[in-house]
């Protein structure tokens, strides 16, 4: 009877053990076909892109890339244009959303009174849910007539004469162009860029931060030498969700760019993006190459995405290769 004990005892774990496996099966089977949902759905994406473009792509080859002339009339079509607006109010949006949303979150995290903390990530955090329409209408009815009137003028007097860098802010003061879609965009990515960076620099250990300021380390050396080291993963994948909503931004964009289809030196002018030119036209696209030709600049939007995102996370594995390494 002693010796049957031990079995009898042993049923329940068995059957608990098979109850865990199943459910382990279950967890794996189903994450493993979350994650793979997410290659199926970026494939079906590229492939509709690639067969809705095709038309354009036989027709124009790869010229399509290489060429400014967009003429529904004569049935040329070109994205060069639209590439450039798209790149260049890109770059102006990170160029003054990073430093910004840098500083926010740093001040939050480091500098900020405990009692003013919440109320000003609420408030990050409410800019972040406005629709871009409202942005968009803000920066055509409110900011674009203020920076035509006060803004533009000023600059263009007193930087446009300058050698090499005069040329970019030369022009009849529009309010609209180029530098306006920029801005907009920046206010636009500026709170998903700081709500991501405030959070990732949480995460740190204060006994690191403890332990650098008790050495006599000022805020900015901590900041550099102890928070950017250990969330730079973090920091680089914030940027990148804040690139990410600024090259593929389209209502914002088409209210405050001018919608022209030329390439101009100054950024106070009249452009065009990839978003801004889909949004115009695709409901009076009349014929099969016009829409082919929209569908392949929401391919080339695709591309461009992909290569960005390629290049940042090449950046974070140079970044993972050389820590430990003394410079």
């Amino acid at each position: 009877m002693s010796a049957l004990m031990p079995m009898s005892r042993d049923k329940p774990s068995t059957t608990t053990d098979r109850q865990s496996t199943w459910r382990d099966r279950i967890f794996s089977g189903f994450s493993h076909l979350s994650a793979a949902s997410v290659l199926l759905i970026l494939t079906a994406i590229l492939i509709s892109l690639v067969a809705g473009a095709w038309p354009s792509i036989r027709e124009f080859g790869f010229g399509f890339l290489t060429s400014s002339e967009w003429n529904p009339v004569t049935q040329h079509y070109g994205a060069v244009v639209s590439i450039f607006g798209t790149l260049m109010t890109s770059f102006i949006a990170m160029l003054i959303g990073i430093p910004v949303s840098f500083g926010i979150a740093l001040f939050i995290t480091e500098l900020c009174p405990n009692w003013f903390k919440r109320p000003l990530g609420i408030a990050i955090e409410l800019l972040a849910a406005v629709p871009s329409i409202i942005y968009g209408m803000w920066g055509l009815f409110v900011f674009a007539p203020l920076f035509a009137d006060h803004v533009q003028p000023w600059v263009t007097d007193h930087l446009g004469g300058w050698p090499l860098i005069g040329a970019l802010f030369q022009g009849p003061p529009l309010g609209i162009g180029m530098f306006t879609a920029g801005m907009i965009l920046s206010i636009m990515v500026i709170p998903f860029m700081a709500a991501v960076m405030r959070d990732i620099f949480d995460v740190v250990p204060a006994v690191l931060k403890e332990s650098a300021y008790g050495v006599g380390a000022t805020t900015w050396e901590v900041t550099r030498h102890v928070i950017l080291p250990y969330t730079k993963v973090g920091v680089v994948g914030g940027i990148m969700l804040g690139l990410g909503r600024a090259m593929g931004e389209t209502m914002a964009v088409t209210f405050v760019i001018g919608n022209a289809n030329n390439i101009s030196s100054s950024l106070f002018m009249p452009g065009n993006t990839i978003s801004s030119a889909i949004a115009n036209q695709f409901t009076e696209a009349d014929g099969v190459l016009y829409t082919s030709s929209l569908i392949e600049l929401g391919l080339i939007l695709f591309f461009v995405s992909f290569i960005v995102l390629s290049l940042s996370k090449l950046m974070l594995m140079r970044l993972a290769a050389g820590e430990g390494k003394h410079t």
